[in-house]
């Protein structure tokens, strides 16, 4: 599977220079947040890929503009070709705005989704605005990243982390790819192209079935 990864910044490769068929050969395409409606639109438009998004701190717009043609995953697990998104924009909450959360706000969202979670026996994919606290993420409090998603990972062990919010200009240091634990964290600011074999997505649904056996023996033993 081969999915283009959009935050932040509108690429001008793939809009002021669009070429037609630039987007047939990308599966899926992800959005991080903090873009036009209308550069979401356009992407739609062009490819025959799902455009799947979560809102950033800047979105406000789209309760009145959404994105034409795309899908928000905000607070669910989205199924596409075996693969288990589970969306969560936003960013640490630093003035009023829609798209802002404090810690414990992030944390009541995410004990909402325990049982969504659990009827798809996990995810394989964080998508997000922001990032995990100490992760990517910057000292500012714009920037901050939420300690909840760290106890997201440790909890489910997802394989990927995908957020945007942390430009490359905010730091000569920015690391596009990083890991934690089990996860691969991706900063997709502007665009990034991630591709996952479909051995490996293959691999992943053959793990999740054996996840649940494994519970239901720990629970029977337990009796």
């Amino acid at each position: 599977m081969k999915i283009l990864i959009v935050a932040d910044k509108e690429s001008k490769a793939l809009w002021d220079y669009y070429t037609p068929g630039m987007l047939d050969e990308y599966d899926l395409i992800l959005s991080c947040g903090d873009l036009a409606p209308q550069y979401l639109s356009f992407l739609a438009t062009f490819t025959k890929a799902p455009v799947l998004y979560v809102h950033g701190n800047h979105d406000d717009c789209y309760e009145q503009t959404p994105p034409e043609g795309c899908t928000c995953i905000e607070n669910t697990v989205y199924r596409y070709k075996g693969v288990r998104i589970l969306g969560l924009g936003g960013s640490m909450r630093y003035k009023p705005g829609t798209n802002q959360y404090t810690e414990a706000e992030m944390s009541h969202r995410i004990r909402g989704l325990r049982f969504r979670i659990f009827r798809n026996n996990g995810f394989d994919i964080l998508l997000s605005h922001s990032p995990a606290q100490g992760l990517g993420d910057a000292e500012d409090l714009p920037h901050h990243g939420f300690l909840s998603f760290v106890h997201l990972m440790d909890k489910y062990h997802p394989k990927y982390m995908i957020h945007g919010h942390v430009h490359a200009n905010y730091t000569r240091n920015l690391k596009r790819i990083s890991s934690y634990g089990d996860t691969q964290i991706v900063n997709g600011y502007d665009r990034y192209v991630l591709e996952i074999p479909d051995e490996e997505i293959a691999r992943w649904e053959q793990e999740t079935p054996k996840k649940k056996r494994h519970r239901r023996r720990k629970h029977k033993d337990a009796e």
